[in-house]
């Protein structure tokens, strides 16, 4: 069932001298419990993209078709923690701004589940940035949303706990039952993680390729990068993406 519908999405951007257009016809529908992710050359559009479907920009033109019940979650490049905030305070902050805390035994659960309970009372800079990255999801995942946006969440990171991070991610997103959207300059952080992607041309971004990735045993994003379909995929995507214009 899809739960988001993007129709004919355009961006133009005004200055005092000119106008640009930033993205043009960009369609595509979200599934329940899909993850997607886009990529594309750098300054393409990707996050401005993002921006439009989770209500933090406007389009210029065109449709995003949800049901207005649905909660949106957006996870940012950094982890943007609270230092002075203990974990357990950062978690909180979403249902604090909400004035709803009906939801801390989720809250308790969530770290529970996911190895952090126990570091609750301490304070983020006492935490490795994988386990940084891990708060800040649980933090997003705390108001419950229907569809998480992902903006870059990994860029931040070491190649290996990059690696490391984006599985535990993936199985919190996929064991919670999210829908998901993701925008990444990692190719293969993109095939690793996602049911589709979509492959942006450069400016003004229209999309050149939706790639619906068929993994013979998809498992988590480490175990997918050993796929004998992997590489192939790859390939497909690298030579859509002009990263010399």
């Amino acid at each position: 069932m899809d739960i988001l519908k993007v129709k004919n999405l355009k961006k133009i951007y005004h200055t005092k001298k000119n106008e640009f257009l930033a993205v043009d016809n960009f369609s595509f529908n979200l599934k329940e419990g899909e993850f997607v992710a886009i990529v594309g050359p750098s300054g393409c559009g990707k996050s401005t993209i993002l921006s439009i479907l989770c209500g933090l920009d406007e389009a210029s033109n065109g449709q995003v078709d949800y049901n207005p019940k649905l909660k949106f979650g957006y996870m940012l490049q950094g982890d943007n923690l609270f230092e002075w905030r203990t974990i357990y305070k950062n978690c909180l902050l979403g249902l604090e701004i909400q004035n709803n805390l009906e939801n801390k035994k989720y809250v308790d659960k969530l770290l529970k589940t996911y190895g952090l309970w126990e570091f609750k009372d301490t304070h983020p800079s006492h935490l490795s940035g994988g386990m940084r990255q891990r708060v800040s999801l649980i933090r997003t995942l705390a108001t419950k949303p229907d569809i998480l946006f992902l903006d870059e969440p990994f860029s931040a990171l070491d190649y290996q706990t990059r690696l490391a991070v984006s599985d535990d991610v993936y199985k919190i997103i996929k064991k919670e039952g999210k829908s998901a959207i993701m925008v990444t300059h990692d190719i293969s952080e993109a095939i690793s993680m996602a049911d589709r992607v979509i492959v942006l041309s450069n400016r003004p971004s229209k999309i050149k390729h939706i790639y619906n990735i068929n993994l013979e045993n998809k498992s988590t994003p480490i175990e997918n990068r050993k796929d004998k379909n992997f590489a192939h995929y790859y390939d497909l995507i690298w030579k859509d993406i002009d990263y010399h214009v």
